[in-house]
């Protein structure tokens, strides 16, 4: 059985059908979406949320639904996923998250990445995961950095999937390491 995973304020979960909505709006508000390609349509962000909730299934981790017990039933996603392009330092798992506007500036991100990173370190046994965003994207690297990822400069990269001399094609990418999360429970035994 999946876990859910608790933190003080947040429940990350399985994603519900009525998150659809809720996220169809955010992954349509320029405001969230400034650092992105462009906005999403309905059917685009339905689509997402589709792949995130099979990533989940099937291999026990992905972008986990975020959910604010008594405040919001949803407010984004925050979780962990493989990487989808080739890369220097792919394979790889990144850590991602995407917040309505309204939860902007409550540390949900960083409150909801800290679990999330836990939870990769010791029940998923991973040694590290790995972040990237558009230099701009400085909300995000504030987030980065406060998880205690650290920029890996000389990695920074253009984006495979965005075509030359798009303006969001660089990179800039950070890392962090079960010792650097300071994480010594060893991973489950394989059964």
């Amino acid at each position: 059985m999946l876990p859910l995973l608790r933190t003080s304020r947040l429940l990350l979960r399985r994603w519900r059908a009525s998150d659809l909505e809720p996220f169809a709006a955010l992954n349509a508000d320029p405001r969230v979406m400034q650092h992105f390609v462009g906005a999403l349509s309905r059917d685009e962000s339905d689509a997402r949320a589709t792949t995130y909730s099979s990533e989940i299934e099937n291999y026990g981790f992905g972008f986990w639904a975020v959910e604010v017990p008594g405040v919001a039933p949803f407010v984004g996603f925050v979780g962990l996923r493989r990487a989808t392009f080739e890369a220097p330092f792919c394979p790889c798992v990144e850590i991602g998250w995407r917040l309505a506007f309204d939860a902007w500036g409550r540390g949900y991100a960083t409150e909801a990445g800290r679990a999330a990173l836990e939870d990769g370190f010791t029940r998923l046994g991973l040694c590290e995961i790995l972040a990237w965003t558009v230099p701009a994207n400085l909300r995000s690297r504030a987030v980065m950095e406060r998880l205690g990822m650290r920029r890996s400069a000389h990695e920074d990269f253009d984006h495979p999937k965005l075509p030359e001399g798009h303006p969001l094609r660089r990179h800039v990418l950070y890392r962090v390491s079960r010792e650097g999360m300071g994480v010594t429970e060893s991973p489950p035994a394989e059964a």
